[in-house]
């Protein structure tokens, strides 16, 4: 009798240990979904504003690597 206990007790520590992976990936798909839909929200906000800037007014010089690295407002892109 304490046998069938003990493995009814173990088959529900396994269906919580499912549960909470299902859980968390079932969270994490939400996330990337929701990345996925502002990407594409920013990426047709940003191809619908105006350029305000040249290309060259965005280039600095990387003296490390010799080679002009895009830098907006102080960034280094």
């Amino acid at each position: 009798m304490m046998n069938i206990e003990a493995e009814v007790r173990d088959i529900k520590e396994h269906i919580v240990e499912i549960s909470k992976k299902i859980d968390e990936l079932l969270q994490e798909r939400e996330t990337v979904s929701m990345v996925k839909l502002a990407e594409r929200s920013l990426s047709r906000f940003v191809e619908s504003e105006p350029d305000i800037y040249r290309i060259e007014d965005l280039k600095v010089r990387d003296k490390r690597r010799g080679r002009s690295c895009p830098r907006v407002g102080g960034i280094r892109l």
